[in-house]
């Protein structure tokens, strides 16, 4: 199992990193040994909304290769949304079986066409944006849509992690990490 965790210029550092450790966790923790994971760029140096530097181990390589694609949110999100070069670059995901996003990653799923005749959901402050993407904007947590499951505002990555954790391995080792994580 692949995993490319998206990372860009002003994204949410809790939006990445409430999904990144749980799902990480099923690797250090030894219930799917074999995952690998790589941070995806298309530019070699990202920083947060606030300058905090995250170093992508990929940049620029497409992003056919992966099993799940993680796009977090923040509000760099909405200068991504007009950088066609990304956006066409994160289309390169097409083939990946699971797309998955927190608070506005989704706007980024959207633009991209992942969301076409989908539900999803986003960060509260951006469902009349979202709406142009997707079939119905659904104010809930986590809207699991088969192929993209997206994820509501910030705080809902570790939502997220936790959910991805229970799909890929099911609801007792999501229990184990959501205790060690103390998530109540």
């Amino acid at each position: 199992m692949r995993i490319g965790f998206v990372i860009y210029q002003g994204m949410t550092l809790l939006d990445f990193a409430g999904v990144y450790d749980p799902v990480t966790r099923l690797e250090s923790m030894d219930f799917m040994p074999d995952l690998v994971w790589e941070l995806c760029a298309f530019t070699a140096q990202v920083k947060d909304n606030i300058g905090l530097e995250i170093v992508p181990t990929k940049v620029g390589e497409p992003l056919d290769r992966y099993d799940i694609i993680i796009v977090p949110g923040g509000f760099g999100s909405r200068k991504m949304l007009e950088d066609e070069n990304f956006i066409q670059w994160l289309k390169t995901a097409e083939p990946c079986p699971l797309k998955a996003s927190v608070c506005t990653g989704s706007l980024l799923l959207g633009k991209a066409g992942f969301l076409r005749g989908k539900k999803a959901t986003t960060h509260p402050f951006a469902f009349v944006e979202l709406s142009k993407f997707c079939s119905s904007v659904v104010d809930a947590r986590i809207v699991d849509e088969g192929d993209v499951i997206t994820a509501r505002g910030v705080s809902s990555s570790i939502d997220l992690g936790l959910y991805l954790c229970e799909k890929l391995v099911g609801e007792q080792s999501k229990e184990a990490i959501r205790r060690q994580i103390d998530y109540q």
